[in-house]
C-alpha cells in the first residue's frame, strides 16, 4: 500500500495556503495543519508589526516545521501543511526531513495578493509585509518535486487541480 502524501501547499501571504490546503486535507482523508501555528510568539509579534522575518528569525521554526513534515512521512500517515515555504533553501531542509514531499505552489498576482490581505483582519500577516514576502519568493525549481497551480481561481477549481496533481504522484 502506497503511504499518504506529505503535501506543502506554499505561497506569499494571501495566496490562499490555509483555505486550499484545508480542503485537499480533508479530500485526501489526511491530516492538515498550518505552519503559521509553529512561530514562535515572539515571531508573530514581530510579522504582525508589519516587520518581516529574517532568516535567523525563521530558523528555529525552519526547524520545527522540519519535525513535523519528518514525522508525517515517516510514520506513513501523511500531511498537507500550509507554508510560505518561499526560499528554496527552506524548501530543501524540508526535503531532505521528508524525502518524499510534494509542493504545491499557489500563484497569484501581487494586486490580488493585496486585496486578499487588506480583506482579513483575523491573521497576524498583514498587507505591510508583502513586499518582503515578494522579495523572497523563489518559485519552484524544475528539479523540485511539485506543480504551480493560479490561485486566483475560484477555490474549489484550485483544490480540484491540487487533488488530481497529487493523486497522479
Amino acid at each position: 500500500m502506497k503511504a499518504a502524501p506529505v503535501v506543502v501547499v506554499m505561497g506569499p501571504a494571501g495566496a490562499g495556503k490555509s483555505l486550499i490546503g484545508a480542503e485537499l486535507a480533508r479530500e485526501l482523508g489526511i491530516a492538515f495543519l498550518d505552519a503559521d501555528t509553529l512561530h514562535s510568539a515572539a515571531a508573530r509579534e514581530k510579522m504582525a508589526a508589519g516587520q518581516g522575518l529574517t532568516d535567523a528569525d525563521r530558523a528555529p521554526w525552519l526547524e520545527r516545521v522540519s519535525t513535523v513534515l519528518s514525522g508525517a512521512s515517516t510514520s506513513g500517515v501523511g500531511l498537507v501543511l500550509a507554508c510560505s515555504a518561499l526560499k528554496r533553501s527552506y524548501r530543501d531542509q524540508f526535503r531532505l526531513a521528508a524525502p518524499d514531499l510534494y509542493v504545491i505552489e499557489l500563484d497569484a498576482t501581487p494586486e490580488v495578493l493585496s486585496e486578499r490581505l487588506r480583506s482579513r483582519s483575523s491573521h497576524f500577516v498583514t498587507v505591510d509585509l508583502l513586499p518582503s514576502q515578494l522579495e523572497d519568493l523563489e518559485p519552484l525549481g524544475a528539479d523540485e518535486r511539485g506543480a504551480r497551480i493560479d490561485s486566483m481561481r475560484a477555490p474549489a477549481a484550485v483544490v480540484t487541480d491540487a487533488i488530481r496533481i497529487v493523486r497522479a504522484e
